[in-house]
């Protein structure tokens, strides 16, 4: 028989009970020895931002001071006057490494000994996973406060005069399989005007426009400036200088069925993240042993006018 365990949680343990037991006789002809494959969402945020100063944090409440560069003013030359000379200061932004997410779970030892499983391994491997994508749902989510007014709404542009449509929160744009093309296009123009560079820009776009794209004549690796069809798992392929990727963890507008699409260059966003602490210790209220783990990360959009929104539905 299964060794006993109470219904709810006694005591002052806090934990919650597995479900089902993982404990009892064990019976190998009853017990197979494969997990059930688990599927997770696709996660963006190290393609899509720039990590040159994850090294730099050991923990959580670290700042890191980024320096920027300062812009020089150019002159006209007139011989034998005397020159203009100043002295150029950079602005500083500070990166906090502010936010922590963590993990623990706890093993009783009649439980360890009476499974030929390797509970924290398999525990520890799902808890990874889930410790990205929850990172990169709060980091998706947070990116649309810092970029730039021009680069959203339906008169983006900054140089065009406000003439490009990408929608707003409750007025989304409608995109097609017609137009989807377009509204990318419109997205590397609005990059164009703030003179970001072309290579290392990115675009993230919900499983709906990834399926009009892969179903439309872009099939055509030869159409997308990629050496590898569209038609594939993983990083989607190029479209106007974009390098595409999909993602469910994408902003999404419960009351008007549209997402906040995200592009930019990895310029504009910087990302640091450090697993600080991965430890295991006896259980105070049970004979068992506790398998725990910190992250902490911070985010910053360093600058405004590389990263822009499309808002868009599909209906």
């Amino acid at each position: 028989m299964a060794y006993p365990v109470p219904a709810t949680t006694t005591g002052s343990f806090t934990g919650t009970l597995p479900t089902p037991a993982y404990s009892g006789t064990f019976i190998p002809e009853l017990w197979s020895g494969k997990i059930i494959e688990k599927f997770y969402d696709a996660t963006v945020l190290a393609a899509v931002a720039n990590t040159d100063y994850e090294g730099e944090i050991t923990s959580y409440g670290d700042k890191v001071t980024i320096r920027t560069k300062p812009s020089i003013a150019i002159n006209d030359y007139t011989a034998y006057t005397a020159l203009t000379t100043e002295t150029p200061s950079s602005a500083v932004v500070e990166l906090l490494i502010d936010q922590g997410k963590y993990w623990s779970t706890a093993l009783d030892d009649v439980m360890e000994i009476q499974s030929d499983l390797d509970h924290f391994s398999l525990w520890a491997d799902d808890a990874s996973e889930q410790m990205k994508i929850e990172i990169d749902t709060d980091v998706l989510a947070g990116i649309p406060a810092g970029v730039a007014s021009e680069n959203q709404g339906a008169t983006a542009g900054v140089q065009s005069g406000t003439s490009l449509n990408l929608g707003v929160a409750g007025t989304p744009v409608v995109v097609t399989a017609a137009t989807a093309i377009n509204k990318i296009i419109e997205c590397g123009q609005i990059l164009d005007e703030n003179n970001i560079p072309e290579t290392g820009r990115w675009i993230v776009i919900p499983a709906w426009l990834a399926a009009m794209i892969k179903t439309s004549d872009l099939r055509d690796a030869s159409l997308t400036g990629d050496g590898v069809s569209m038609l594939r798992n993983g990083r989607l392929g190029m479209i106007d200088r974009f390098t595409l990727y999909a993602s469910n963890l994408l902003p999404y507008g419960s009351t008007d069925a549209a997402h906040s699409i995200l592009f930019g260059h990895s310029h504009g966003l910087t990302f640091a993240s450090q697993l600080t602490k991965v430890e295991t210790l006896r259980a105070e209220s049970t004979f068992g042993t506790i398998l725990r783990g910190l992250q902490v990360f911070g985010y910053k959009v360093v600058d405004s006018t590389a990263l822009g929104i499309l808002y868009a539905s599909r209906s």
